[in-house]
């Protein structure tokens, strides 16, 4: 046992640590002497290896390339392969490497210390060495050249006895010409996770296997019918392609037992790629993409990996919920963004995966929170929190409670255990580090699982976006652990729904806790206050448009995207993006604009005075209304009052020129301004001001006109004058062939010896007057000029 106290979780007794010094100290005099006698540059050499090796990783970097099986159980064959490298200036001669398994580590802490220092040459010499032929012996490594071993021993040499986590350090041994006798030159310390037999309690894990990726859509849409998107680069493309990071997430966890947490925004951005899209370029106009065939079978193999499976939908876009929080919630507004983003997410996925899913999860950026943090989360409608357990800490328990926790108001967190999430972290490119990585997290779920006989309900939230290498990590290890014996996977609502440990800590923590640095990744103020800006716009811009669905859609779901998470360290793409947003929108709306006009002039008291609008969107515009003002309603008068407002209507393509009655009450100059409004009130677009000048009608003008106007007054009399004269005479004529004709009648009518009577004589004034005698009024009429305005008899 004295071997096994070099290891975290033992603790030697004080008389062997007095012992140990003091063989030390024995054993360094000799050394001493020797350094004494040797010439001076190398016994410095000498003394800086002894240094080195005393305080750190050794002159030889032992790297574990591969350690199968990760678990191993009773009959297997436990075969670890790696490199040896030289990384000293001297050739290491007698090398061997061998392996050393230390007693079973007591803790999870020690899990975790172990792994810290992984090639720490302090305590590279303890635990049982195995020995006989299960070493690899090399003749001599050159400085700076890499060289492999491999060896294969039966798991029963090993000596494993109780179920546990045993520390297994691969060393390697040798001497240089400056150290004449053999030593530990280098180490690589990992895990062997025992556990042969069936647990008597299994722990119930969650992994989450999460399907992001950054923002790679515009608000840009082409003027076609079918609205063809705009990406921002064809990196999507890539991501997706076989090999590739999304491709290989989805390779990987067809397998698993995972419960699936994806982002509606990657979902459109492939489904839009399917089929017609462009890409920005640095041409005027963006280049046709060419990778629909990728995107259709990545959805293809994602629709047939889902199938069956637990599927959680994060708002559209992955919003930042700590920045919302801190920065956004005195933005107004800004949480009405967070409600139309999760609105949209149910929707997203089951049009392109026909699935399900579950929205009622919110997952903050690496499970940090605080009580703002929450609010804001479960603002929208989620009642459940991915947190993490180096957030929401446990005080005085001895064992890793259950993830669900009630922290009031109906929300339940759901504590991610952050030791087994941040197993695959970091640069996992290199074997060796991801062989590690997948030990270290069997290595902490199996001493979870020996804590306590308590069923315990545990979830795993792994980095947001993992790389290639770090989903094969995460897959190798979770493909280990479900064919383990220790532990059996459980969807994510279980987990949120199972029994809470009443000892578990409940309280959320301040907000003063919160991680600063996390916190100077935040999104600021001035971003949330931009997104304002642009949905103000861009609610004026669709109470005119006929079809507002193209422009609302596009432009809702990129304010969506502003507020990613994934633009955390990437500032200035963040900036950029948002003011593309708003300036494309602002393009837009000045597609429906007022002419510009110069200064009009009114001759006269009243005139009109026309107002074009026009309209270079694909769509027609209305409900939008025409306000002409006077500025000086004193001088000028528009519709009787000092405004007038008009209703419009444009096609798409189109303007339309209105005119607006106005009257001028004095001469001079007076200003107008011609601006859009929403039927609401509100102003669209810039006004346009110009100048109306009132002229009077001058003495010169009016003396011509009035010239004008008396010689055709005189014209007219004269002609009239000379009608009248010749009615006249036409009348006397008239009269007088009547007097006549009488008179001979009367005659004829005498009898024969009687004689004749005088025209005129009282006979005719007895007799009856028949119709066709004349009446005498005509000898009353005057035969000289008629006067003016006298009518004339015809």
């Amino acid at each position: 046992m004295a071997e096994a106290a070099d290891f975290p979780g033992t603790t030697p007794s004080p008389a062997r640590r007095w012992l140990r010094r003091a063989g030390a100290l024995l054993a360094a005099a000799p050394l001493l002497a020797g350094l004494l006698q040797l010439p001076a540059p190398v016994a410095h050499a000498a003394v800086q290896d002894s240094v080195k090796a005393a305080t750190g990783a050794g002159s030889v970097a032992v790297a574990v390339d591969s350690l199968t099986p990760s678990a191993p159980t009773a009959g297997d064959t436990l075969t670890v392969s790696g490199t040896v490298t030289n990384n000293g200036k001297q050739t290491v001669t007698g090398a061997q490497v061998d392996l050393r398994v230390g007693a079973p580590l007591a803790t999870r802490s020690a899990v975790a210390t172990t792994a810290d220092r992984a090639d720490d040459l302090a305590g590279a010499g303890a635990g049982t060495e195995v020995g006989g032929k299960y070493v690899a012996k090399f003749a001599q490594l050159t400085p700076g050249i890499a060289q492999s071993f491999s060896i294969s021993v039966p798991v029963d040499a090993l000596k494993l006895k109780d179920d546990g986590v045993y520390p297994l350090n691969v060393s390697l041994s040798g001497q240089t010409s400056a150290r004449l006798w053999e030593q530990t030159l280098g180490v690589q310390r990992t895990f062997l996770p025992w556990h042969p037999d069936a647990a008597a309690t299994a722990t119930r894990t969650t992994v989450l296997w999460p399907l992001l990726s950054t923002v790679h859509m515009t608000a840009e849409t082409g003027s076609d019918e079918q609205q063809t998107p705009v990406f921002l680069d064809d990196d999507l493309a890539k991501e997706i392609s076989p090999g590739g990071r999304l491709d290989q997430l989805v390779t990987l966890g067809r397998s698993l037992d995972v419960t699936w947490v994806i982002d509606p925004d990657l979902l459109a951005s492939v489904d839009a790629m399917a089929d017609r899209y462009t890409v920005r370029s640095d041409l005027d106009t963006p280049t046709a993409g060419a990778h629909q065939a990728v995107a259709k079978r990545w959805l293809a193999e994602l629709q047939d990996a889902v199938r069956g499976k637990e599927v959680v939908a994060l708002p559209f876009g992955d919003p930042d919920l700590a920045s919302l929080a801190h920065n956004g919630t005195g933005v107004t507004g800004s949480l009405n963004q967070l409600k139309a983003a999760t609105d949209v997410a149910a929707t997203t996925v089951e049009t392109v995966l026909h699935v399900t899913p579950s929205t009622d999860f919110a997952w903050p950026t690496e499970g940090a929170v605080d009580p703002s943090i929450v609010k804001v989360a479960t603002s929208a409608g989620a009642d459940k929190v991915i947190t993490r357990s180096d957030s929401l800490r446990e005080t005085g328990l001895t064992y890793t409670p259950s993830a669900a926790r009630p922290i009031g108001g109906g929300t339940t967190a759901v504590v991610a255990d952050a030791e087994l999430s941040t197993a695959f972290t970091g640069d996992l490119t290199r074997a060796s580090t991801s062989t590690l990585a997948v030990q270290k997290f069997l290595a902490q779920s199996l001493a979870l699982n020996l804590q306590t006989g308590r069923q315990r309900s545990i979830v795993v939230a792994p980095p947001r976006m993992p790389t290639a290498s770090q989903a094969q990590a995460m897959a190798e290890a979770v493909t280990a652990l479900q064919n383990g014996t220790w532990s059996q996977p459980q969807q994510l609502t279980a987990a949120a729904s199972a029994k809470p440990d009443p000892a578990a800590a409940t309280k959320v923590p301040a907000q003063s806790k919160y991680s600063a640095a996390l916190r100077k990744q935040e999104l600021p103020r001035s971003a949330f206050e931009r997104m304002a800006a642009t949905q103000a716009k861009l609610d004026n811009f669709e109470l005119i448009l006929t079809d507002e669905s193209r422009v609302v859609t596009p432009f809702g779901r990129a304010i969506n995207r502003e507020m990613a998470t994934s633009w955390r360290g990437r500032v200035t793409a963040a900036r950029t993006f948002r003011q593309d947003v708003q300036t494309y929108l602002t393009t837009l709306t000045s597609q429906v604009k007022l002419i510009e006009k110069s200064e009009t002039k009114l001759s006269g008291r009243s005139a009109t005075i026309p107002v074009t609008v026009q309209n270079n969107l694909v769509q027609g515009v209305d409900r939008l209304v025409l306000r002409l003002t006077s500025t000086n309603p004193t001088r000028l008068e528009i519709g009787g009052d000092d405004y007038s407002e008009q209703l419009i209507e444009v096609s798409g393509g189109h303007s339309t020129t209105v005119k607006f009655t106005t009257s001028a009450n004095v001469n001079g100059q007076t200003s107008v301004v011609a601006q859009l409004y929403t039927e609401d009130g509100r102003q669209y677009g810039a006004p346009v001001r110009f100048d109306v000048k009132v002229t009077e009608i001058t003495a010169a003008a009016m003396l011509v006109i009035g010239g004008g106007v008396l010689l055709l007054v005189l014209a007219g009399f004269r002609m009239y004058t000379q009608r009248k004269r010749a009615a006249a005479r036409e009348a006397e004529e008239d009269a007088r062939d009547g007097a006549e004709a009488p008179e001979d009648a009367a005659i004829a009518a005498v009898p024969e010896g009687r004689p004749a009577e005088e025209p005129g004589a009282e006979a005719g004034a007895d007799a009856p007057v028949q119709p066709s005698d004349e009446t005498l009024d005509t000898a009353a009429e005057s035969t000289g000029p008629s006067g003016t305005g006298e009518r004339v008899d015809r």
